[in-house]
């Protein structure tokens, strides 16, 4: 009796402990499933509102819809060339003596640059004179013999024969003449070409030769190397498919304006005009090159320097103009989050179109004057309640991780990608 006491004892506890396991099992399913509603229904919004804020409007940043002219630019990757590209050669051998120029200054065309020793050429122009002079002396004595002959042929006093072999001399002698003034206007050249002038206007770059050395006219390298600066071209390619409206643009007899801008995109250098287009197009790449011509009074091209490159294509007129930032991509496409009067939110999808700079050209259901979000619109959502607050004052409002992440280290906003139609640059 006691064993069988025993035993029933035993399996009601078994019993108890299983009970008590299986309500601490259920409490704790409990609890969790109480953590994950609370995390969802604090973190997702409320109708009308934003994430983890309740019913509290979202600061963010708006601009204003306007109309206005946007002008349609294609972006492009050139390269300064000079207009002109020369090598200063000598045009004959010598010694070099002395060098007028400094290296990296402009000359002009014409310009004393370098000296050879003169003398070689000099003691050359005076063989060539004293030859000149001593033919000159026998051409004429032999044209007095020659009217000698004359008058005793008229006399019959000598034969036909004598006076033609006279004429004949007189003949040779006027061709050797001739051939001795050929001599010293070479020699005189020879000596000329001893004093090296600018062959063109330009920077002329370091010298390839000091003084002292012996050069020649077959030398490579020269010199030195002029290039003309001003004007100066650009060197660049665009796709083919701008080339139907471009060669529209230049038969109507319209100057094409072309823009050279710094590597980053911050500093306008200089502006000018297409020039001309090449021949043909690549097919390697389905790109055309172009030049471009522009002034550089202030030298700010520079041979061989790279530089991004704006060609205005043409202009859209009564453009809607937003700023780049309120463009939103979504899963239905572009769109711009739109605010009412009553701060409500409401997206409006729209497509891009053409950019200059900051702005934007967008086609969609917009009015001038209507407020658009161009920061904070990462948590909204159509209805939700926004707040206009000035971009100073939502980046102090602004976490520091978040602030981080919309700004960069200088304190601007962080740049955006080329929008608009046919890469046009920002």
């Amino acid at each position: 009796m006691k064993n069988e006491a025993d035993e029933r004892t035993g399996w009601r506890r078994m019993a108890a402990k299983g009970a008590g396991k299986k309500w601490i099992l259920a409490l704790l399913l409990l609890a969790a499933a109480l953590g994950v509603w609370a995390f969802f229904h604090f973190r997702s919004p409320a109708p009308g509102g934003v994430a983890g804020g309740g019913n509290r409007p979202q600061p963010v940043s708006v601009a204003e819809v306007r109309i206005a002219d946007m002008p349609i630019w294609i972006s492009a990757l050139g390269t300064a060339v000079p207009r002109n590209l020369v090598t200063v050669r000598s045009r004959v051998d010598g010694e070099l003596i002395k060098l007028h120029f400094r290296e990296g200054q402009m000359v002009t065309q014409g310009q004393a640059l370098a000296d050879l020793d003169p003398r070689p050429f000099q003691v050359q122009l005076t063989q060539a004179s004293g030859q000149l002079a001593k033919d000159a002396a026998l051409l004429k004595n032999a044209r007095l013999d020659l009217e000698r002959y004359k008058e005793l042929w008229a006399k019959d006093s000598i034969p036909k024969q004598q006076l033609d072999t006279q004429e004949a001399l007189v003949g040779q002698y006027e061709g050797t003449v001739e051939a001795d003034r050929g001599a010293v206007e070479s020699a005189r050249l020879q000596l000329a070409f001893a004093h090296i002038v600018a062959p063109a206007s330009g920077r002329i770059g370091l010298r390839q030769v000091d003084p002292g050395n012996q050069i020649h006219a077959s030398d490579a390298n020269g010199l030195a190397v002029i290039a003309q600066l001003q004007p100066i071209t650009l060197v660049f390619s665009v796709p083919e498919s701008y080339l139907p409206a471009l060669n529209r643009r230049i038969a109507g007899g319209d100057p094409v304006a072309v823009e050279a801008w710094d590597r980053e995109q911050k500093e306008r250098l200089a502006v000018g005009h297409l020039l001309t287009t090449d021949n043909l197009v690549d097919t390697a790449t389905g790109t055309i090159k172009m030049k471009a011509e522009f002034a550089n009074e202030d030298s700010a091209l520079f041979p061989n320097q790279f530089v991004n490159v704006r060609l205005l294509l043409g202009t859209r007129k009564d453009a809607l103009i937003v700023p780049g930032a309120a463009l939103q991509r979504g899963a239905k496409g572009t769109f711009v989050y739109v605010v009412d009067g009553a701060g409500t939110v409401a997206s409006v999808p729209v497509a891009a179109g053409p950019a200059d700079g900051e702005l934007l050209a967008v086609d969609g259901a917009l009015a001038a004057g209507a407020r658009v979000v161009t920061d904070g619109a990462d948590k909204l959502r159509d209805g939700a309640k926004v707040e206009a607050v000035s971009p100073a004052t939502r980046a102090a409002a602004a976490p520091p991780a978040a602030a981080h992440g919309k700004h960069r280290a200088d304190g601007k906003p962080p740049a955006h990608p080329p929008r608009g139609e046919g890469g046009a640059a920002n």
